[in-house]
């Protein structure tokens, strides 16, 4: 089963594909969609949408993970990334992909074992369960973190 992992975010937004084959876990590709800041905001959005459409075209994943908006202390930031999101997951649903959502928190706890993990321990524990990737930057690594997350969690989901 081919999982796409999503990290959404409206300047950059990461994506991930792993393999999974019983318990194993393979990394297939990793990549980040950046769109340009003076750009509007809808062609933002169709930036986002056209690259993430072409990355399920090309890998044909079986499954998506998106991860969930946490609140930010700026509004008018979380509503841009809610938009961002809204796009990742209508991306994937549009390929007819099943899509599941995971808060920040459940994803580390997944990767590393504790929810209050740091970037640096989950790309740490990226380098043990996914050997030889080479990331795309941060917003790959974590959403290679989303799709490793939903290979783990998506038994207990059923």
């Amino acid at each position: 089963m081919l999982i796409l992992g999503i990290d959404p975010s409206l300047t950059c937004t990461g994506w991930g594909i792993v393999s999974k084959v019983g318990n194993r876990l393979t990394h297939i590709a990793n990549g980040q969609v950046k769109t340009y800041a003076k750009a509007t905001l809808p062609e933002r959005l169709v930036t986002l949408d056209r690259e993430l459409t072409d990355v399920i075209l090309l890998h044909r994943p079986d499954a998506a993970a998106v991860e969930e908006v946490f609140v930010n202390m700026n509004p008018q930031s979380t509503l841009k990334l809610g938009q961002a999101r809204g796009v990742c997951l209508l991306a994937a649903a549009r390929a007819g992909l099943p899509v599941a959502e995971y808060a920040t928190r459940l994803v580390k706890k997944a990767i590393v074992g504790t929810g209050g993990a740091d970037k640096t321990q989950v790309q740490a524990m990226l380098g043990v369960l996914l050997p030889g990737a080479k990331l795309a930057g941060a917003d790959a690594a974590d959403a290679l973190a989303v799709a490793i997350a939903h290979a783990h969690l998506m038994g207990s989901l059923r």
